[in-house]
């Protein structure tokens, strides 16, 4: 199987082609802001970010990620205005794929195509030209500890995937104006995605298996030594799991807040909050970014 699976699949997108001069990369990146800014209904991707940040200044630092029960649309919307993460319960559980088991999933989904995150994916997190490998999902699924991936690599992640044949399995709630498409996230103990923010809210559904999230809020970028992958996507290197104070001494100063996810649960990230989430067990989610201003504006 090939990285370059698309060719071999046209069912699955394109992979992202990268610029070859600094002039091709300032206007694909001017371009995507424009977009992104029209697609949001604001004036300027620049302009909400430092709104973002700036909201985040004047609230309470957090201790703990906050849990609460199902809320309907207006008093999700009278919550997350407050522009701090909560878990909401009560809701996933209730969807008809958390009553599918991986074996079942393998029997009747199999087939769908798939692309996995491959290599050192986790340093390479933000690079448009990280190894990638294309694979159906029953292969992916039988896939063997250590088979396609080195000692000191994590094990392949299928992640950030659109699985349309699954979206009729989840029934999510109508809390944005506009959502972009579900996205599924499907992997063993050991897969995960680094400390990042994206500057759109987002709802996260835990399905299956158990998952550690590290959040911080906005204006701790500084902190962070974080670098833009895209005009609403910022990295960082700092892992909050295992803290590097030589290597980053001023993430000393930044308060990353830890919640574990349990199947049925919901988690709300505003915009701007930067996330690191790691699978504890074999673990399936699947999330929902909002495509408006943020809600705390």
């Amino acid at each position: 199987m090939s990285g370059k699976g698309s060719e071999l699949n046209p069912q699955l997108p394109p992979l992202p082609v990268v610029a070859t001069t600094p002039e091709e990369a300032a206007a694909r990146k001017l371009a995507q802001e424009e977009r992104d800014a029209a697609v949001r209904g604001v004036a300027s991707i620049a302009a909400m970010r430092e709104a973002v940040k700036a909201h985040a200044r004047s609230l309470p630092l957090l201790t703990s990620i906050p849990r609460v029960k199902r809320l309907d649309a207006q008093a999700f919307a009278a919550r997350a205005a407050q522009g701090l993460p909560f878990l909401m319960t009560g809701l996933v559980g209730r969807w008809p794929l958390c009553s599918l088991t991986p074996e079942q999933l393998r029997e009747q989904y199999g087939d769908l195509p798939v692309r996995a995150r491959t290599g050192d994916y986790i340093r390479q997190a933000f690079r448009a030209d990280r190894p990638m490998r294309d694979m159906s999902l029953r292969d992916y699924l039988d896939l063997e500890p250590g088979r396609i991936h080195g000692p000191d690599e994590p094990p392949p992640y299928v992640g950030n995937m659109e699985l349309r044949e699954l979206n009729r399995l989840c029934h999510w709630p109508a809390y944005f104006r506009k959502m972009g498409p579900p996205r599924f996230w499907l992997g063993p103990i050991g897969t995960m995605t680094p400390l990042h923010c994206d500057f759109d809210d987002n709802i996260f559904a835990q399905i299956w298996g158990t998952k550690r999230i590290f959040l911080a809020p906005p204006h701790h970028d500084e902190f962070l030594y974080v670098r833009e992958a895209n005009p609403v996507l910022f990295g960082s290197p700092f892992d909050p799991e295992q803290p590097d104070f030589d290597a980053y001494p001023l993430a000393r100063h930044a308060a990353p807040v830890e919640v574990i996810v349990e199947p049925g649960d919901m988690l709300y990230v505003p915009a701007g909050w930067y996330h690191q989430v790691r699978a504890l067990t074999f673990s399936l989610s699947s999330n929902r970014w909002a495509r408006g201003k943020p809600l705390a504006l």
